[in-house]
Order: C-alpha cells, then sequence, then structure tokens
C-alpha cells in the first residue's frame, strides 16, 4: 500500500478514530472524577562523613557519602523502619501499609536524599513524614555507628521539610486527559489501517474493474429511500439514481455498435447485491425510450422482480418450460409502457436443470424475436450455477457488485464462472456508491416535484431531432446533456 492508500483508509473510517479518542477520552475523565486524590510529603535529608583533614580527605569523604545515598534509599522504604514508625508513632497503619506509602530517591551527583510520603489523607501523610524524619535519622546513626566508636561514621540531616504539597499528586487531569486523547487517536487510526488492510470489499470503479477484468458500465448512487421506493418511477423518474440508470442503458447502447445488444443476463456474486433492482429498473429505463422490453425472472430460488413491480407471479416461466402453459398465456403487460414481465412461476426442485435446457434456449429465442430488449434477472453465480447457462445462450451478461460488501474473491470467482461458459462478459456495474465516491456529479434542483437545469442546454442541442436521423445521436445528446430522453416521435432507441 502506497501512503495514500494509508491515508484513505483512515479517512473513509473517520469515526472509528473518532470513536476510539471519544472512549478513551471519557475513560480518562472517568479516571479522574472516581480515582481518590492522593496527597504527597516530601523529606529531603543531607548525607555526609565526620570532619576530614585536607581537600583529598573531603573528597575521598563526598565519594564516600554518594555511595551511602544509595543504599540509603532502599533504607527508606524496608520493612527495619517501617516497623520502627509503627512502634513509636500511633498513626493507625501497619508497617506494610506504612510501607507501602514511602518512596526515595537520590538527587543525582549529590549527596541528597529526598523521602516522599505519598497519603489519601494530607494530614497522615504529613505525620508519616515527620515520624520518618525522626527514625531515619536514629536508625542511620545505629547502623553507621562501629562497636566501641562514639559518633557514627555517617552523618543524616534533614535540611528540608516535612513539605506538604499544596495540590494533589494525583489523579493529574490535565495529563490523564492529554494521554487518553492520544492513546484513542492512537488506537483509532491503527484500528482504521488494520481494517483497511483487511478489507478485501470492492469500493471503487478501478477496483472493480481490476477485479473482474471487465469494463464498469455504469455506477448506481445510494439512495436511503431505495428499500421503501426500489423501482425509479413516480417521484424517483429525476432522482440521482434514475439517472444513473439512464447512464447505464446508453452505455449498453454503445457497448457493440455493429451488434447491438438485445438480449443479456443480470447477475451478481452473492445475494442482496442488487441485482433484481437492477434488471428492473434497466427494464423501466429501456422501456421509457419507447423499446419493447420483455423482462424475465429467471432466479428461481429467491424471485422478487415481480413484487417489485406488483404484479402476480404464481403462473409463469417454469409453467411454460413445464409445458403446463402457452408463452402468450403468461406474459403480462406492465401498465401502459412497453414493458412485458415474465413472472418465475412455482419454485421448482430442479432450477438448473431447467434453466439449462433446450426448451429455455427455445424461449429465449422466441423472446427475442418478439422483443426489441430481453433482460433476464438469475440467481448469484457463487452459490449456485443457475445464471451461467442462460448467461451463454444470450448476448452478453451485466455483473452487479455491491460497493462495500462485494468482496474480490467472490467478484473474481462469478467472472470466472461466466467465462467458464464462454459467456460474454458485457461490464459491470457498482450498486450502492456513496455520492462522493461515484463517478457522475448530478447538477439538479427539485421544486413542487419538479426538476430544472442550473446549467441549460444550448439551444441547438435541444432542439427536436428528426426521424431519419440516426437514433443513437439522440442517446448521445441525452447522454451529454444530463436530460430526459428526446422525444423521437415513435422511433425506437434500438
Amino acid at each position: 500500500m502506497e501512503l495514500r492508500d494509508y491515508f484513505d483508509a483512515v479517512r473513509k473510517r473517520w469515526w472509528w478514530v473518532v470513536a476510539a479518542v471519544a472512549v478513551a477520552v471519557t475513560a480518562a475523565v472517568l479516571v479522574n472524577v472516581r480515582a481518590t486524590p492522593q496527597y504527597a510529603t516530601s523529606v529531603t535529608f543531607f548525607v555526609s562523613t565526620s570532619s576530614a583533614q585536607g581537600v583529598a580527605d573531603a573528597y575521598q569523604g563526598g565519594l564516600f557519602s554518594q555511595q551511602r545515598v544509595k543504599s540509603y534509599s532502599g533504607l527508606l522504604t524496608s520493612d527495619r523502619l517501617a516497623e520502627s514508625v509503627v512502634s513509636r508513632h500511633s498513626l493507625g497503619l501497619t508497617p506494610g501499609e506504612v510501607q507501602a506509602r514511602i518512596s526515595a530517591r537520590p538527587v543525582p551527583d549529590t549527596v541528597l536524599l529526598q523521602a516522599t510520603v505519598t497519603d489519601s489523607s494530607p494530614t497522615r501523610s504529613e505525620q508519616i513524614a515527620r515520624a520518618i524524619a525522626r527514625e531515619f535519622v536514629d536508625l542511620v546513626q545505629r547502623l553507621e555507628t562501629s562497636p566501641g566508636a562514639d559518633r557514627p561514621a555517617v552523618k543524616v540531616e534533614v535540611v528540608a521539610g516535612p513539605l506538604l504539597a499544596a495540590n494533589p499528586v494525583s489523579p493529574q487531569p490535565v495529563r490523564n486527559v492529554g494521554l487518553g486523547l492520544f492513546l484513542g487517536l492512537l488506537a483509532g487510526v491503527g484500528l482504521a489501517l488494520l481494517r483497511g488492510l483487511l478489507d478485501t470489499t470492492v469500493r471503487t470503479v478501478e477496483q472493480l474493474q481490476e477485479v473482474a477484468s471487465a469494463a464498469v458500465l455504469g455506477t448506481i448512487p445510494l439512495d436511503s429511500t431505495a428499500r421503501r421506493e426500489p423501482l425509479v418511477i413516480g417521484r424517483q423518474t429525476h432522482s440521482a439514481r434514475a439517472e444513473a440508470f439512464r447512464q447505464l442503458r446508453t452505455n449498453l447502447q454503445f457497448a457493440d455498435v455493429d451488434k447491438p445488444i438485445r438480449s443479456l443476463v443480470v447477475t451478481s456474486a452473492m445475494p442482496n447485491e442488487g441485482k433484481t433492482t437492477t434488471a428492473t429498473n434497466l427494464a423501466l429505463t429501456f422501456a421509457e425510450a419507447g423499446s419493447s422490453v420483455v423482462l424475465v425472472e429467471a432466479d428461481l430460488r429467491r424471485p422478487q422482480a415481480a413484487a417489485y413491480l406488483d404484479m402476480e407471479g404464481a403462473v409463469g416461466l417454469t409453467n411454460v418450460l413445464a409445458g403446463q402453459a402457452d408463452i402468450d398465456d403468461v406474459l403480462q403487460r406492465w401498465g401502459d409502457s412497453s414493458l412485458t414481465v415474465l413472472p418465475s412461476g412455482f419454485i421448482p426442485p430442479n432450477p438448473s436443470e431447467l434453466l439449462g435446457s433446450q426448451q429455455m434456449a427455445d424461449l429465449l429465442a422466441s423472446l427475442r424475436a418478439r422483443f426489441d430488449v430481453v433482460i433476464v434477472d438469475t440467481a448469484p453465480l457463487v452459490p449456485v450455477t443457475d445464471a451461467a447457462p442462460i448467461a451463454a445462450q444470450v448476448d452478453g451478461a451485466i455483473l452487479v457488485g455491491r460497493c462495500a460488501k462485494t468482496t474480490e474473491a467472490h467478484l473474481r470467482a462469478a467472472a470466472a464462472a461466466l467465462r467458464a461458459v464462454d459467456a460474454r462478459l458485457l461490464g459491470c456495474v457498482l450498486n450502492m456508491t456513496p455520492h462522493r465516491s461515484g463517478s457522475y456529479h448530478y447538477y439538479y434542483y427539485y421544486e413542487s416535484g419538479r426538476r430544472r437545469i442550473k446549467n441549460p442546454v444550448a439551444p441547438a442541442r435541444q432542439r427536436q431531432v428528426p426521424s431519419s436521423e440516426p437514433t443513437a445521436a439522440v442517446t448521445a445528446v441525452t447522454a451529454v446533456s444530463g436530460d430526459e430522453p428526446v422525444a423521437t416521435g415513435g422511433v425506437k432507441t434500438l
């Protein structure tokens, strides 16, 4: 990964960083609020040897004192001193509790020794420090006085303290919150980068094109209302999703100008990636342009197209393939449009055998002869093999991938399944893409249910196209301007 990839991984999961920082800072605040304040009292001792004669003796005595200071720091925290303090002073603590409250450190390159007593009670902290100041001096004198000597070799004096700090030494709110902020930021960025490294889902058009080794025919933007209103009809006609499907229709029309695509399969790698809504809306946009379209509901595992279109699906494709009904008896016209639907019919126990049969091939050939466009909605490619034999019998297949859900492995397996049966992969569609990552920019705003265009199309491009001009030019004007299809006077766009 390059530096830009790391930055993108963090940017796409910025809320992870915010959440981690919020949790860490909240934890730091709770620690500050719930922690018991601790007060510290310090005592500083001066360590010296007996009076020396001459400079050399004084220097040697200084080195000796520095060595003793290091040993005395351990003596200050010893159980012997703690027992002495408890036995001679009424503190209400055990020797172990007193010992746990004492810390000592020698001041570097000096003969000074500093002891600190930390306690939740400032009064008791000061009492323990006073007791240590007396008992430590007496203990050193006893230890450093040799048998028969009248004075110790080392002398310890209190030169500062006991001094009680004005403010508690713990907790430290500023330090704790700052540390929480740093650790939260570190954890959030680390999690975002780790998730980015482990994320194998397809998120960009470039990634989809590289993994599937096929062109990207379009991107369908994410719409919060799509779950309630999956079809681009009614008030959805002028939405960003509707424009994306029109762009997809245009790209399919110009995919092969020498051999126009008249029959295609819409499939996906896994379920819940939007293949049925893509097939249905694509059929609607072709019908909107004046083409006679038949939508074949060939997903015999979980058929949904008829339900989206609010049509009866109990009798349909499977009945025709089983010889129980004639094709004309089960085809249903959708409203006043030029869209015809062939529902799935009953759910068979052997969908793969039915869809791969000669009857299915003959049916597709019959529908192609009767309609301008045949769109077949099939089951996902990775879990089952239903779509592969149908894809080999039509002009090509469209592979739908869902942004941030379809994995590279599943997409690669789906493309390989199509190529294994010599099916033509026309291209891919990236579904449910965030608006900021799409390749389209929409310049529309809405008022009273009517779309207006901020940058009006030049008058020369709004003119009516004579029926003698190539229909492809009409579609090209539509694609460039982003406006609705120009009326062609009944001339079909295919």
